[in-house]
């Protein structure tokens, strides 16, 4: 596996995209999150297809803190089975990396050394 992870999931309102980012952020599960939308969402549900607008959240992580990030957003959704997607990060600025490690209080560093790194 690799040790940094880009999370998604969605929620149906703004509001809670924006709690459920800024509670994994100050909880230092993910380094930061991207709130994206409205989208639109097709899907089958209770065997239908449905369509929803929804706000798409985009985290990222490191592999070590992944399990308490999936704790937190499954605890924190409002869904029944909330979408909770990870995706390996293949490759990124070393310095960057760094910052992520540093920010969710992992081990893993792809650089050494404090990184100012304000804009997520």
């Amino acid at each position: 596996m690799t040790d940094y992870l880009t999370v998604v999931t969605t929620t149906d309102a703004h509001e809670a995209a924006e709690a459920l980012a800024a509670s994994a952020v100050g909880a230092r599960l993910a380094a930061c999150a991207q709130v994206v939308g409205p989208i639109t969402s097709v899907y089958r549900w209770d065997g239908k297809v449905e369509r929803a607008r929804e706000w798409q959240v985009v985290l990222k992580t490191t592999a070590e803190r992944y399990p308490g990030l999936e704790a937190h957003i499954k605890a924190e959704h409002t869904y029944d089975v909330p979408e909770i997607i990870a995706g390996p990060i293949v490759a990124g600025d070393p310095a960057y990396l760094a910052w992520v490690s540093e920010e969710v209080g992992g081990s893993t560093a792809a650089a050494s050394g404090a990184v100012d790194r304000s804009d997520g």
